[in-house]
């Protein structure tokens, strides 16, 4: 439910760094306009639920919220139910920020946030990783999810159970170049040969729909395509990628900021770090409730999945971390040098400079 939303912003991260070089070069300050957000409204969807839950001011006596959007990644889901907590449940108000949540439009997550459209944004460690290969100035301030819940799904009548398995198989992505060196990657382990697997794009096709009548497997997020599958009744055999190498356990997804809001505005990055924090604190501790939050907020989303995802995937948002979104250098390095291996990177990733844990709550 994700990728495919990257894979549309990896493509604009070329034409983002060409923006940002110009800008540069021409005196500009396009990435450093964080009081604004004109461009952010109009690359919004038209989902008029995803918006400000506060009004905007504080009592007569206090100071006036602060302004400030963060723009998802794809459409709403559990991955962000700790936004949608820390805003209806007051804990970016008690921050002093009046938070409004839009989705990525055409332009996608990464650029808003690097060009300043938006303050910040859902995004994932590979987009980051490529960002910053190309100097988009891009920073991720904490990890939604501490490991990677994605995998290869297919109905278990298509006997898939390794990727050996995946040899004489139709597999069906969204276009990008790291589909196949995941598949490569895992099916060399295996002894197997990708040329062997037809690979093929679905766009944004239903994984329900298309393993049904076009593909035999497909690359989903569990907490989201999997639960469905659950619900539905239909049986689904899982290759985790985590199980198959300790690289691709990456970050996905993550919360960004550019580098301007670091360096000018650290308090404003470290009010909304911390009521980000409570909000997926919240959520890991009350997941009925925080589903009901969701739901209330979008209610053109699947209430029952919204509510067996949320169980799902409350316990894995910090699993093993000593608290949510902390980051670790060496799963930053790790992903970075399996995406060079494997040619999906132009050189290495300086990892200091794509993640900080500096605006965590202690």
């Amino acid at each position: 439910m994700q990728n495919r939303s990257w894979i549309r912003q990896k493509w604009g991260i070329a034409a983002l760094a060409l923006l940002l070089f110009v800008a540069g070069c021409g005196g500009g300050n396009t990435a450093t306009n964080t009081d604004t957000n004109t461009n952010a409204n109009t690359n919004s969807n038209s989902n008029s639920n995803m918006t400000t839950g506060d009004n905007g001011t504080a009592g007569a006596s206090e100071e006036p919220l602060k302004k400030v959007t963060v723009v998802l990644d794809w459409t709403p889901n559990t991955n962000h139910t700790g936004l949608y907590v820390a805003r209806d449940k007051g804990f970016f108000k008690e921050q002093g920020l009046d938070v409004e949540i839009i989705g990525p439009g055409e332009a996608g997550a990464d650029m808003m946030v690097a060009t300043g459209d938006a303050e910040f944004g859902v995004s994932y460690q590979e987009g980051v990783t490529q960002a910053r290969i190309q100097d988009v100035p891009l920073v991720s301030i904490a990890a939604v999810i501490q490991h990677n819940t994605s995998g290869f799904a297919s109905p278990v009548e298509k006997n898939i159970v390794s990727p050996a398995d995946f040899e004489g198989k139709t597999y069906g992505g969204w276009g990008s170049p790291v589909e196949e060196a995941v598949i490569d990657s895992l099916m060399q382990n295996a002894g197997a040969d990708v040329s062997k697997v037809n690979i093929v794009s679905i766009g944004d096709a239903d994984y329900f729909t298309a393993v049904k009548r076009d593909i035999d497997f497909a690359w989903i997020y569990y907490a989201w395509t999997g639960i469905e599958a659950e619900l539905r009744g239909e049986k689904m055999n899982m290759l985790y990628l985590t199980d198959y190498s300790d690289k691709l356990d990456y970050y996905t997804p993550v919360l960004v900021t550019n580098e301007d809001n670091i360096a000018n505005n650290p308090d404003l990055v470290k009010a909304f770090v911390a009521g980000a924090a409570q909000g997926y604190q919240f959520a890991i501790d009350n997941p009925e409730e925080a589903a009901e939050v969701l739901i209330a907020a979008e209610p053109d989303l699947n209430a029952e999945l919204v509510r067996a995802s949320q169980k799902w995937l409350s316990p894995r948002y910090q699993d093993d971390a000593p608290r949510w979104g902390e980051q670790k250098r060496e799963v930053w390095v790790n992903y970075a040098e399996w995406m060079l291996e494997h040619k999906l990177l132009e050189k290495e990733l300086d990892a200091d400079q794509a993640f900080t844990n500096e605006f965590l709550p202690e």
